[in-house]
């Protein structure tokens, strides 16, 4: 099938061929996809495929280049974090529930992004997803009301696809770059319970279980090195593609905390005029948070709603994150090569961490962990994606 262009709009040839002809495991339903469309499907399907069959519950992801923005599985939300989210008064379905978590989690980067559900698409998400910048969505099947209210968004180009949740790929998977062809089996090992038996140090709670199998479902989809901040069944910050992991720490340590911070009393009750777009008001409330407003912004945040604006200070941040936000499980798809990863981890609220271990300085990372009263499971699993 002819693609609309390839990576960037100049590489004009693009197409996508079944390995067996007359067959496909993703099924076109509506609008034109690019190559990265493509890609963002196919990664965010298999992220919520096994993660439905690892937690047994309804799962989402939200897609932008080739990496979750953010991923979840359907768990009821607080009424902060309902506030928090917009969705007061929604009815929140398993499957929209699951969306309105994955989307949750760092809705800044989320704008534009590639939809992928574990469960039949029904009214309730379809109306959810309606009214949200996105660029697509794939699902195992959809409603016949929610399949007309998709294809009508956009004007009709809203990319609709239809994943085989039974299919099997083959056991190896190739890719051709730069006039060679490289081929290596596919990351096909499950990620499930028994990669959690080995607990260094601490104790699991069920909660926590649930957030590293989460984890590092995620990662296993996420571009290296990667790290990732899972609570209460959500993704809430994910560090993607850096070449140092410490950095991969800091950044999605940074997003969990924009993520806490959305409920602060201060960000929940900013007053904004009805006429401030949506993603205008996730925009300037993470700006807001940041607080490096350089005078342009604050005078864009002014201006944006009624009445004076009450500063978010340092000291506000770091009180409420020191808290509220406990209890958050850390995964890695590598070891920790450096205590300096958990050193950075302690000041978002972690509690528990899951990586594949293996280091040389093992024992310096678990005395760290030690230190700080944190749980730690070696899975002897390592989860590089490129």
């Amino acid at each position: 099938m002819q693609l609309k262009y390839g990576c960037n709009p100049h590489q004009t040839f693009a197409e996508i061929v079944p390995l067996v002809a007359g067959t496909s495991p993703i099924e076109l339903l509506n609008g034109k996809p690019s190559f990265i469309n493509y890609l963002d499907a196919i990664n965010g399907f298999q992220l919520v495929r096994e993660l439905r069959a690892a937690l047994e519950l309804p799962a989402a992801a939200s897609f932008k280049h080739v990496s979750p923005a953010g991923a979840a599985v359907a768990v009821p939300l607080s009424d902060d974090r309902v506030r928090s989210y917009e969705v007061t008064g929604k009815e929140l379905t398993p499957a929209a529930l699951a969306y309105v978590r994955a989307r949750g989690a760092d809705p800044k980067s989320s704008f534009g992004d590639f939809v992928a559900l574990s469960e039949p698409v029904d009214e309730a998400t379809a109306r959810l997803l309606r009214p949200l910048v996105s660029d697509g969505i794939i699902a195992p099947a959809y409603e016949p009301a929610a399949l007309a209210i998709l294809k009508a968004k956009k004007k009709g180009g809203f990319i609709v696809l239809k994943g085989d949740p039974d299919f099997s790929p083959p056991a190896r998977e190739s890719r051709e770059m730069f006039g060679m062809r490289l081929t290596q089996d596919r990351n096909s090992e499950p990620v499930h319970g028994a990669h959690l038996s080995n607990v260094v140090c601490g104790q699991l709670t069920s909660a926590a279980r649930r957030d590293m199998l989460l984890g590092l479902i995620a990662l296993k989809y996420t571009q290296s090195n990667s790290v990732g901040y899972a609570l209460d069944g959500q993704m809430i910050g994910i560090g993607a593609g850096q070449q140092s992991r410490v950095d991969c720490t800091k950044l999605a340590g940074s997003k969990a905390d924009v993520w806490h911070l959305m409920r602060h009393p201060k960000v929940l009750a900013l007053p904004f005029k009805e006429s401030v777009k949506r993603q205008d008001r996730i925009n300037l409330r993470v700006r807001y948070i940041e607080g490096d407003l350089l005078p342009s912004e604050q005078e864009t945040l002014q201006e944006a709603i009624t009445g004076s604006l009450a500063p978010l200070t340092p000291h506000d941040k770091t009180d409420f994150i020191a808290s509220e936000l406990d209890g958050v499980t850390l995964a890695s798809d590598a070891f920790f090569p450096f205590r300096d990863n958990i050193d950075h981890a302690s000041r978002h609220g972690v509690k528990y961490i899951v990586q594949p271990g293996g280091s040389v300085r093992d024992d310096d990372v678990t005395a760290a962990c030690r230190e700080y009263g944190m749980t730690m499971v070696h899975t002897g699993l390592r989860l590089f994606h490129h």
